[in-house]
């Protein structure tokens, strides 16, 4: 990670200011612009336009009270966040996320890596992120749906099917989809399918989008070691988290070959030497809604593990699908010394800037998460394709498309980290593929 161009690090400065206090944030725009410098030499019209300034400045901010009653009759009170970063290519697309962490710093964080991400994927749809500080966890059917129609009430008039389309994330799966939905229609007398995606298949929504996220970043992996004459095949695996993301990811894994012998949650992770009941898992998890502690006492020979961290679990092929900065330089030692070939973010931005490095000097195979969880999004995006044309898809022919997206991010991804010095890395092959593409588009609307 070479020092910055000294044009980028002069705007680098200027979001420092701009931005107080949001460290994700900065994280973010710091690790696409360590990748611009030979952008920006081969292309001095993207400093001369202030296309980088663009970028960095979200075309709209909105934070909003959401008020509402629990069970006990008190009154609650959350703060509600929608950060419209770029439309330059489509209209703003982007989760909700529902988690005591978030912040504006965290939404605009996840915004700005949305926006190079969507682009990734090579369809018609801009950037944008959103959430609360709501906790679902531990709240009723009554107290959650009570929370989504006020946090809805506020939301509907800033989102649409061709302004901004929002879809799920951490905290926010297919009931709270469902409850966002129905005080949508209810408010707006619109059966706007197009509005949010991740919807139930009964009204509206794709096959394969709850697999998505997490098939695409195993797929983008595949893709890696394809390229190096090797496959999923015998490896060992070690994923992070166990929700949406890291179940499918599992899935996928153990489909082609791999032995998966580890995942997380928040109160620790589990180990299982003969690979993860992935039906066990998923009754936990998805069904029990429950934690990692009922997998292990369910299933014989497999151990929890309630300190540490789960990278210190020997594994040809790491998967960080849990949160941001997760896997830390520590962890990245620790991995690289027990031989890991191969780390693809099913999260967004899980790995710090160190650890990324201690990776890249090890000439592990490194996929960043703007290209290799860029699955979700872009199954979202057919899920709006069919809404628009009142059409289902076979999930067949769904994976299909979203197989053949991934492969299409992977070239993208390889052929500009050759283009601008840098064959094999595709964090720079990311990071410069989308913003080349962005910023023409930019130049090309004019001054916006």
């Amino acid at each position: 990670m070479a020092a910055l161009d000294p044009h980028l690090q002069e705007i680098y400065e200027v979001v420092l200011r701009r931005n107080p206090g949001e460290a994700e944030f900065h994280q973010a725009v710091l690790e696409v612009f360590e990748s611009l410098g030979p952008v920006v030499l081969k292309r001095p019209e993207y400093v001369e336009s202030r296309v980088l300034e663009r970028l960095c400045e979200p075309e709209r901010q909105v934070i909003f009270r959401v008020p509402w009653i629990d069970d006990s009759g008190r009154i609650e009170i959350n703060r509600g966040f929608r950060v419209e970063f770029s439309s330059v290519l489509g209209p703003f697309k982007g989760g909700l996320r529902f988690h005591p962490s978030v912040n504006l710093g965290i939404v605009k964080f996840l915004g700005f890596e949305q926006i190079f991400k969507n682009a990734l994927t090579g369809m018609p749809i801009g950037g944008g992120k959103g959430g609360s500080d709501f906790d679902p966890k531990g709240r009723s059917d009554r107290e959650v749906m009570a929370f989504c129609q006020s946090f809805m009430t506020e939301l509907y008039r800033h989102i649409g099917e061709y302004t901004d389309v929002p879809a799920g994330d951490i905290g926010v799966g297919g009931r709270e989809i469902g409850y966002l939905f129905g005080q949508y229609k209810r408010i707006t007398n619109l059966y706007e399918s197009g509005v949010l995606t991740g919807k139930g298949l009964g009204w509206g929504g794709s096959r394969v989008r709850k697999e998505a996220t997490g098939y695409g970043t195993v797929f983008f992996a595949q893709e890696m070691l394809r390229a190096r004459g090797d496959s999923f095949d015998g490896k060992r695996v070690v994923v992070s988290g166990s929700g949406n993301v890291a179940i499918y990811a599992v899935e996928m894994a153990q489909r082609l070959g791999a032995t998966v012998v580890a995942c997380s949650d928040s109160s620790g992770y589990v180990v299982d030497e003969s690979g993860l009941d992935l039906e066990l898992l998923k009754q936990v998890k998805e069904v029990d809604r429950g934690r990692l502690a009922d997998y292990a006492a369910g299933r014989p020979g497999a151990t929890l593990v309630t300190d540490g961290s789960i990278w210190h679990v020997d594994c040809d092929v790491a998967l960080p699908c849990a949160t941001q900065n997760e896997l830390d330089e520590d962890a990245a030692i620790s991995l690289v010394k027990h031989g890991v070939s191969v780390v693809a973010e099913g999260a967004n931005m899980p790995t710090t800037r160190a650890a990324t490095r201690v990776l890249l000097d090890a000439d592990v195979l490194f996929a960043p998460g703007k290209a290799a969880n860029a699955g979700g999004v872009a199954t979202s995006a057919l899920e709006m394709q069919q809404n628009a044309s009142r059409d289902s898809w076979t999930h067949e022919y769904t994976q299909e498309r979203l197989e053949g997206i991934m492969r299409g991010i992977h070239e993208r991804c390889a052929g500009s980290a050759d283009e601008f010095g840098a064959p094999g890395n595709y964090v720079v092959g990311a990071n410069t593929s989308s913003f080349v593409q962005l910023a023409d588009a930019v130049l090309a609307l004019g001054v916006i």
